[in-house]
């Protein structure tokens, strides 16, 4: 059994535990409550902010929309609790919806500025509209019952609101633990990345940013039927810096830190509130300096939250959001996915014709052309600047063609996004390796294949996607043992030298099943036997009737590996032709090569 299983059980026996502990006062147990609903909204900040990138300030105002709509329902419509439950996530999900189409479009600290923007605006319209009664709220929302039984009472609905933190826990530990949640977890650091292999991150952070307000709408639910009345003052901007401040102080980096950061944050506000005013011999949200002072000293000494610290002191470095303990995925048994068919060798495969590449004055790439059929390896020479990597960039769409084309099995593909020229077969590696440092090896890898899987949000939170997640994995293992990597499966990405790291690049590339593989410089940093096994593995993937395009400074692996050279300078084609033809070319010995024998 994992640790974290372990540390699962234990946590919810003591909490189960709580309200019926001889001698604890109500008051605790109603305090419990509160930390509980904090969860919530905290652990969707943390899949937000510590998984997907995203920084929001915004989250009570989703804490919002589930209290008012059930609290609306109950009281005006006399609508049972659980349907209001349903139409409350539903209101909160679509509201979430339609803000991410705006907000999610921003990039940077413009992002951030933007949820305090909506957060405020949200915050003014519950103040003013009648239907929410305004700045007096809603009061007299009837508790939730179970069975006919009323939950009215702090101990009656503590248990209640616990299960909704077990359950969205697992939920969420769940998609993590996914081919969405591979997706998810390469916003982050490795968005191109992602986007090159298929992955729509714009969706992907949709998927967090709409669980996330889930969460806090579920929160919300509960806070109308537990406090039994709603205003606007528990959802302003206030409400939402102190949420993203619970996930920050309990570690963004891990789920639990949600748990954590909410239980210090809510007994750390209640003592203060109580201590201060003595202190200060006054009334006032002095709470507010002293979460100042803490969230500055985290993010100057502990940027991984308490739970980063306890990791630490236990030797185990930086903490996932991947939770350990999950049930292992059972891949010996996999059936392999399916592959393309390959086209006949000689085949004209992609036709690059006069492509251009303008950067204000500056010409990158000044009409180049060249091909590449089936089953041949193509390197693309020429000295640092000459226009290679930009050229690749343009041929997989990471840039625009100033004027020219690129055709890929007979079809326009300049112009396209990322994914799509991906799921036509076009798989690569880049100059500078884009890992995501903390995921496994195995599950980097496995990122290439996400376009050969189906299984959606649900279908992860719930596990129905194991036979699929194990079809990946195991095409992930597979690459990963042919090139030669069987011994750093299971480790964490930043842990491997700058050579492996590129080998582990190329097996993701392969995992996309391409027709065409962009190599970007695969040879840089390996040892003389790494390279010797790498142009082995190569020239077998030509065999099988892949095709190769590679960047790369070392002439002697080129020249004995590829069947095709395209030589640049300053951006212009000066040479095209086989190997032996190259090596002599007095233009490219000029330019380049420098008198190679």
């Amino acid at each position: 059994m994992g640790r974290s299983r372990i540390l699962l059980i234990v946590a919810v026996a003591l909490i189960a535990a709580l309200p019926v502990i001889p001698g604890v006062p109500a008051f605790w147990i109603a305090l419990g409550n509160y930390i509980g609903m904090a969860t919530l909204v905290a652990l969707g900040l943390v899949v937000l902010t510590g998984v997907g990138g995203m920084t929001s300030f915004g989250q009570a105002a989703f804490v919002g929309f589930g209290a008012y709509t059930t609290a609306i329902l109950s009281t005006a419509y006399g609508v049972s609790p659980w349907i209001g439950l349903v139409v409350a996530l539903a209101v909160t999900a679509a509201l979430a919806a339609l803000i991410g189409l705006v907000t999610l479009r921003l990039s940077g600290h413009f992002l951030p500025l933007g949820t305090i923007c909506w957060g405020i605006a949200i915050y003014y319209l519950f103040g003013n509209l009648q239907i929410t009664g305004a700045y007096d709220g809603i009061g007299s929302i009837p508790p939730i019952s179970i069975l006919g039984y009323p939950l009215a009472s702090a101990g009656a609905s503590y248990l209640l609101v616990w299960a909704f933190v077990a359950l969205a826990f697992v939920l969420t530990r769940n998609l993590l633990d996914s081919r969405v949640g591979r997706a998810i977890r390469a916003l982050r650091t490795g968005a191109m990345a992602a986007e090159a292999f298929g992955v729509n991150t714009f969706r992907a952070r949709m998927i967090v940013f709409v669980w996330s307000a889930v969460l806090a709408g579920a929160s919300g639910w509960l806070f109308a039927h537990v406090q039994r009345a709603v205003s606007p003052s528990s959802f302003g901007l206030s409400a939402g810096i102190e949420y993203l401040l619970m996930a920050v102080v309990g570690g963004v980096s891990s789920l639990w830190g949600a748990v954590i950061g909410a239980a210090v944050v809510t007994l750390l506000k209640d003592q203060l509130q109580n201590i201060l005013p003595l202190i200060f011999r006054g009334t006032g949200n002095y709470e507010s300096i002293v979460f100042g002072i803490l969230l500055v000293a985290l993010l100057q000494f502990a940027r991984l939250g308490i739970v980063g610290l306890i990791e630490a002191a236990a030797g185990r470095g930086e903490a996932d959001v991947k939770a350990d303990g999950q049930t292992p995925v059972v891949v010996a048994d996999a059936q392999p996915l399916p592959v393309r068919a390959r086209l006949e060798s000689g085949t004209p495969l992609l036709t690059v014709n006069a492509i251009r590449k303008q950067f204000g004055g500056l010409t990158a790439v000044n009409d180049v052309s060249f091909g590449v059929k089936a089953g041949e390896i193509v390197g693309l020479i020429g000295p640092n600047g000459a226009g290679k990597s930009t050229t690749f960039n343009l041929v997989t769409g990471m840039l625009n063609l100033t004027s020219g084309e690129v055709m890929f099995a007979g079809e326009r593909i300049d112009g396209k996004p990322l994914r799509e020229i991906a799921a036509r077969g076009v798989g690569r590696t880049f100059q500078h390796v884009k890992l995501i440092g903390d995921m496994s090896v195995l599950d980097n890898v496995a990122l290439g294949a996400h376009l050969r899987g189906s299984a959606g949000v649900l279908a992860a939170m719930l596990r129905l996607d194991r036979a699929e997640e194990a079809r990946l994995l195991a095409e992930a293992r597979r690459h990963l043992i042919r090139m030669g990597l069987a011994g750093y499966i299971d480790m964490p990405a930043s842990s491997l030298a700058l050579g492996q790291s590129r080998i582990v690049e190329i097996a993701r590339a392969l995992c996309i099943d391409p027709h065409l593989v962009l190599l970007d410089e695969p040879a840089a940093g390996l040892r003389h036997k790494e390279k010797q096994d790498l142009a082995r593995i190569l020239s077998e993937l030509r065999s099988e009737g892949m095709s190769v395009l590679l960047v790369e400074h070392d002439m002697d692996f080129v020249m004995k590996l590829t069947d095709h050279l395209v030589v640049l300078d300053f951006g212009t084609r000066i040479a095209e032709g086989k190997p032996d033809l190259i090596r002599t070319n007095q233009a490219v010995l000029d330019a380049y090569l420098g008198g190679i024998e």
